[in-house]
């Protein structure tokens, strides 16, 4: 049976089809393009509660949402995560395809079992290099965990992607250790481009690893044939016709123009946009609802989130020419 059309769609005619939830925005690592030096956490009382967030993405689902991705900072650090999965696999019968995380893979040794029989349908792993020493001064955190996660969830069948954001001088040197080792486990590798993320506004253009830049590291050891793009944000591209990978390029070659996708931040805030300058707060909005869900109560949440994700910009670059700036930063958005 065909899926309805989205009635959350922007001003530009795209449908939303992908959630994307931040379930908290504490992390144990310290990535330099995401986290700021010192960060300052939310409260966990002003953190959305499992109960709303269901009740939430149960209206989003209902309105075309067919893909929810949990995100944090880490979401395998908030406790109760594996049981809210288990929750939205209720939503399958009203139209939501799959259920996914992204994570830095650091306790994935501990839940990936526990995950799987929850029925997480797949999980993008954060993994910037295979060299303890670099891995250690991008993150501050050990190399040797992240491992052994990515081979647990392997093990027990969960659906694995590797994720690498690239920055000139610094992990560049990885493009092709981490092709051959993804190739070894037939694991989906894709490359992203650092983006003004990062939680000190310290990013540069000139440190950008662009989708070139990757293509002529890569050119140098296969035959690289261009896979044509749908609406993934990531183009994807055959290796002498055996292996494939992705990139992700926000800066240099934007796939705004077909973007499929919102956000909603730990603490109720909605964002139509990665970019975006201001949020939605619906918090009180959600918790209120939640315990009345009157018709007329749902049609004006409706209401206001649709008005909300009309108004998305037409993308990256239009936001940037503005030469606005924002608070929020990679680790309380989720990515």
């Amino acid at each position: 049976m065909q899926r309805m059309n989205s009635i959350w769609v922007d001003q530009f005619g795209r449908e939303k089809r992908k959630l994307r939830i931040s379930v908290t925005d504490r992390c144990n690592f310290k990535c330099q393009y995401c986290m700021p030096e010192h960060p300052e956490w939310m409260n966990k009382k002003h953190l959305l509660d499992f109960e709303s967030l269901y009740q939430f993405c149960e209206l989003m689902v209902q309105g075309g949402i067919e893909h929810i991705r949990l995100t944090g900072g880490e979401p395998l650090m908030r406790q109760g995560i594996v049981h809210f999965i288990q929750q939205l696999q209720q939503l399958k019968s009203q139209g939501l395809k799959r259920v996914a995380m992204t994570s830095n893979a650091h306790y994935l040794k501990k839940y990936a079992q526990a995950l799987k029989n929850a029925g997480l349908d797949d999980i993008n792993i954060s993994l910037d290099s295979l060299d303890a020493t670099q891995f250690q001064q991008m993150t501050k955190s050990s190399l040797a965990p992240v491992l052994a996660g990515v081979e647990q969830a392997l093990d027990v069948g969960l659906k694995v992607k590797i994720n690498t954001v690239l920055m000139k001088g610094i992990n560049d040197s990885q493009i092709l250790p981490l092709i051959e080792w993804a190739q070894q486990k037939q694991i989906m590798l894709r490359f992203i481009e650092y983006m003004p993320l990062d939680g000190d506004a310290k990013w540069h253009r000139h440190e950008v690893v662009t989708e070139q830049d990757i293509l002529n590291v890569v050119a140098e050891k296969y035959r690289i044939d261009a896979i044509p793009q749908n609406h993934e944000p990531a183009r994807y591209y055959h290796l002498d016709s055996n292996y494939v990978i992705g990139i992700i390029s926000t800066i240099s070659h934007s796939f705004c123009g077909a973007c499929d996708r919102i956000r909603l931040t730990a603490n109720g805030e909605l964002y139509n946009c990665l970019f975006a300058i201001h949020g939605l707060s619906l918090k009180d909005e959600i918790s209120t609802w939640r315990h009345k869900p009157t018709i007329q109560a749902t049609a004006e949440l409706t209401q206001k989130i649709q008005q909300y994700i009309w108004h998305k910009a037409a993308g990256f670059h239009e936001i940037q020419a503005k030469q606005q700036s924002r608070k929020i930063t990679m680790h309380m958005l989720g990515g």
